[in-house]
């Protein structure tokens, strides 16, 4: 005999026990046993019928809970069973809730006590009112761009696009009563970190585990999240190795375009927003991996996913307004179409893992791709050196940033003072915020010594991608060292 998630040993009675009867209740029912050891043996209660008759009427004014004691006998030792069966809504003790997940009593916090709350009253996070949320607050852009989409796919009636926004937003069931659902913040807000603070993006290039080169965050409303990201990974992050077939140019990503996509999507539309932390995506030079907080749907195992299941969003709203924009599909078939789409473009499928509330999944690049990146493949069309990474062209480039690189390519290294007189400046936290913080972050600026950041011997220097830039505004002379 063991204990297990129906299953419970005590050998004598506490009213902290209660804990277990509500961890029962709130999972898939069991039976807690008063007067078993932890071996599984009955040691007896010696206050059993008093206990009997006690214990229903206490756990039912502490717990709302009608539970079956029964009275047992074994070995001429008297012990108790107490019977509970699972509750549809939440059960609580003390203010706390419990729940048997195993062998184990857990007690719910944060997001995952928001997550089973709402879950009990049949809600959703992304399908909850959010107060001071208004329709003047979403993005016109946002939306416009959505009706382009929606209009391509064919999947909302005519009408509804020629509706006002606050006509769409309607359709699109991002309402609840005069309220906005958080839906509608993620999608169509310029900005929603500011109603979910994971909700954002994190690249980065890593060469080690723990040797960051360079990263980017990408925020957002989620179409945008979605297009930017992409963007960037195969501009800046992903290298194309170059064949040629006689005149014929062939680049070939180590990722198909399609996968990464669909890898994406899946992300961002059925991440669990609940989580404070944002979908990381880290590429090193062998191999892509994505780790995205999520939660499986009840029952589900990591094998569930990439078995034909049927479509279980975790958002579903968010996950309806990218249907009708024909951008996911809603059989539950992203993961298949993520191994179809490397499977067509000859790459190895990915591995998928569920550890620590979060999904992994993790794209190897072939030893081919690896091979033609290095110059050393052969048959197929003449190697070349892969393309040079796109220098960081986004929002980031500021003219700040702009300035800074073109004072330090002049003169090649330089320290906080002289960049002052450089730009002319004269506020050292005006420098570090405006200038020098951006440009670190963009990956065109680094440090002579990044070990010791406050260092008085701390000098400044344009990166690969800094003088590239620098290159590309005309001044190839000022960035030779």
């Amino acid at each position: 005999m063991t204990e297990s998630q129906h299953t419970e040993w005590k050998e004598s009675w506490r009213d902290e026990w209660l804990r277990s009867v509500c961890g029962f209740a709130n999972a898939e029912g069991g039976v807690l046993v008063i007067g078993r050891n932890d071996n599984g043996e009955v040691v007896g209660v010696a206050d059993a019928e008093r206990l009997l008759a006690e214990l229903p009427n206490r756990i039912r004014d502490l717990l709302g809970v009608i539970a079956e004691v029964n009275l047992r006998a074994e070995h001429g030792l008297q012990y108790l069973e107490i019977v509970t069966p699972p509750y549809p809504n939440p059960i609580s003790y003390r203010g706390h809730y419990y729940q048997r997940s195993g062998s184990t009593l857990q007690e719910l916090k944060g997001a995952a006590l928001d997550r089973f709350l709402l879950r009990r009253y049949g809600r959703t996070w992304d399908g909850t009112a959010l107060p001071g949320l208004s329709l003047a607050d979403l993005s016109p852009a946002a939306l416009e761009g959505f009706r382009v989409l929606a209009a391509r796919s064919g999947r909302l009636e005519a009408e509804a696009l020629t509706e006002s926004d606050a006509g769409l937003v309607d359709k699109l069931k991002l309402t609840e009563g005069s309220y906005l659902k958080r839906a509608a913040a993620l999608l169509f807000h310029a900005d929603p970190v500011r109603f979910a603070s994971g909700a954002f993006v994190k690249l980065g290039y890593f060469r080690t585990e723990s040797d960051l080169v360079y990263h980017d965050e990408i925020t957002g409303d989620l179409f945008e999240q979605v297009r930017k990201t992409q963007d960037l990974l195969f501009t800046k992050y992903l290298k194309a190795a170059i064949t040629y077939d006689d005149l014929v140019r062939i680049e070939r990503f180590p990722v198909p375009r399609e996968a990464m996509r669909e890898a994406l999507l899946n992300a961002l539309v059925h991440r669990d927003y609940a989580v404070p932390a944002p979908v990381l995506i880290r590429v090193y030079d062998d191999r892509l991996v994505m780790v995205n907080p999520a939660v499986l749907p009840e029952g589900w195992t990591q094998d569930s996913l990439l078995a034909p299941h049927n479509s279980h969003p975790f958002n579903p709203d968010v996950a309806n307004v990218f249907f009708r924009a024909g951008e996911i599909e809603a059989w539950g078939r992203g993961v298949q179409r993520i191994f179809d789409a490397c499977r067509h473009e000859g790459t190895p499928g990915p591995s998928l893992r569920f550890e620590a509330n979060a999904l992994w999944i993790e794209f190897p690049f072939s030893a081919a791709y690896l091979a033609a990146i290095r110059g050393t493949a052969t048959g197929g069309g003449t190697p070349h050196e892969a393309d040079p990474v796109t220098p960081h062209v986004t929002p980031h480039v500021t003219p700040h940033v702009i300035a800074l690189v073109r004072a330090l390519g002049v003169d090649g290294e330089l320290a906080r003072p002289e960049l002052l007189k450089r730009l002319n400046l004269k506020d050292r936290k005006h420098l570090r915020e405006r200038y020098l913080a951006p440009a670190l972050e963009g990956g065109w600026v680094e440090m002579t010594a990044p070990g010791s950041p406050r260092s008085r011997e701390q000098r400044y220097r344009l990166t690969k991608p800094g003088r590239e830039t620098l290159r590309q505004m005309g001044e190839e002379g000022d960035a030779e060292r």
